[in-house]
């Protein structure tokens, strides 16, 4: 489908593409980095605090299952057009219901239109970027989150700025929707028109066509596999996200600023990882890759866990971010290998994903309140382990051009 464009319009696809990454990780991290001031101007407590981020975290996964729909109806560019402006869209209500208007109901109801967009928004720039993999023949997708991570970097920073000069929610946050509105809609005019990520619907399906496509990806052992996968990283991922500043001060009696270092440590060796994980899964492949660093997250979690000092425990998490870096990425990648049926095999392994992300954080305070947060971790281990024993399904199906090793790379280096 894509062998009618040219070198430059494929950069400029590609480029959209990590643009939107980049900025789906800014928004996400400007309203968590004011979480504080929202807790304050709204005088809410903790657990209401809690029911915004559900509202939120059910949005998505709505959003999420909801896409692979979207993506057959109208493409994936024409569904991206209507998402990403109803992430702007609800920004700007959670923001405005925070701030000026200094209601609960009407933020709650923005940060569920924001994550309902967003989860879809998630999935679809997942398949476009699977799609720009093909295109290429070349392990892209590590890269592409990378830039989500340094998006989640920029907006944290910026937050930072914003709060320490007192600036309103309402201001930060509705430049901030503003701004990403103006950027989706330059990125999208560099996204091919013909949705290179559709399910191939010469024929526009029935509504019941849709939905039996929608649940046949279910029936299919691969996909539960390439869910153990990411299963098993994104609870390795997200643990360290809620838990790991906890586990620094409460486990190894350390102080609060040496946990936000130990955070940033783990972040860095993520994102670097995400950086340079391309040219090695073209070398080595997918699965030894998946494997490699299934083992390395394993290690450095049991390093941290049992480290006798803090210099040790750093080396811990620092093998912990790498080894944690790839599996969410390439589990993307691995469901997308057969083009006509990237976008439900990409929304079922992203719905997957999120409810580890949405599930995993209370489940893991609720079994650490009874037997401590470093003895928790161990479960983690295991999950891990579960992830680099399934790693074998993400090895590339016929035809796909990324993730097989030097083989079939060899000629694009």
């Amino acid at each position: 489908m894509n062998s009618t464009l040219t070198r430059t319009r494929l950069v400029h696809w590609r480029t959209a593409i990590f643009t939107l990454f980049l900025l789906c990780g800014l928004v996400f991290a400007s309203w968590a980095s004011r979480l504080p001031a929202v807790k304050q101007n709204l005088g809410i407590d903790d657990f209401e605090v809690g029911i915004l981020l559900f509202a939120m975290g059910t949005g998505s996964l709505a959003g999420v299952m909801l896409a692979n729909v979207i993506v057959a109806r109208w493409g994936a560019r024409r569904g991206l057009s209507v998402t990403l402006v109803g992430v702007a869209a609800g920004l700007l209500i959670a923001a405005l219901g925070v701030d000026a208007l200094g209601s609960y109901p009407i933020a709650a109801a923005g940060l569920a239109l924001m994550g309902l967009c967003f989860g879809s928004t998630d999935v679809m720039i997942n398949v476009e970027a699977a799609a720009v993999e093909q295109a290429f023949a070349r392990t892209l997708m590590p890269l592409f989150h990378a830039f989500f991570s340094l998006g989640t970097v920029a907006g944290a920073g910026i937050g930072v700025a914003m709060a320490t000069l007192q600036v309103g929610v309402s201001w930060h946050l509705g430049v901030t929707a503003a701004v990403g509105l103006v950027v989706s809609v330059v990125s999208l005019r560099f996204v091919p028109a013909q949705a290179a990520t559709d399910d191939d619907v010469a024929e526009t399906p029935s509504r019941r066509e849709r939905l039996a496509a929608a649940l046949a990806v279910w029936r299919d052992p691969r996909t539960y596999a390439i869910g153990a996968i990411i299963l098993g990283m994104a609870f390795a991922e997200g643990s360290a996200n809620d838990w790991l500043t906890i586990a620094v001060v409460d486990g190894h009696r350390e102080t609060e600023a040496t946990g936000a270092i130990a955070l940033t440590v783990f972040s860095v060796s993520m994102t670097v990882f995400r950086m340079i994980g391309g040219p090695i899964v073209d070398r080595i492949g997918r699965v030894w890759t998946l494997r490699i660093l299934s083992i390395a997250a394993g290690a450095g979690l049991i390093v941290f866990i049992l480290a006798p000092n803090l210099p040790v425990a750093f080396v811990g998490i620092a093998l912990w971010g790498a080894g944690a870096s790839l599996g969410f990425p390439l589990g993307m990648s691995a469901a997308a290998d057969n083009p006509s049926k990237a976008a439900t095999s990409v929304s079922a392994a992203a719905t997957i994903g999120y409810v580890a992300f949405l599930c995993g954080p209370p489940v893991l305070g609720w079994i650490s309140h009874q037997i401590g947060i470093l003895n928790t971790l161990w479960i983690i281990v295991a999950l891990i382990a579960m992830s680099g024993i399934a790693s074998t399904a993400a090895k590339p199906i016929a035809g796909s051009k990324v993730g097989a090793g030097s083989k079939v790379g060899a000629g694009h280096h």
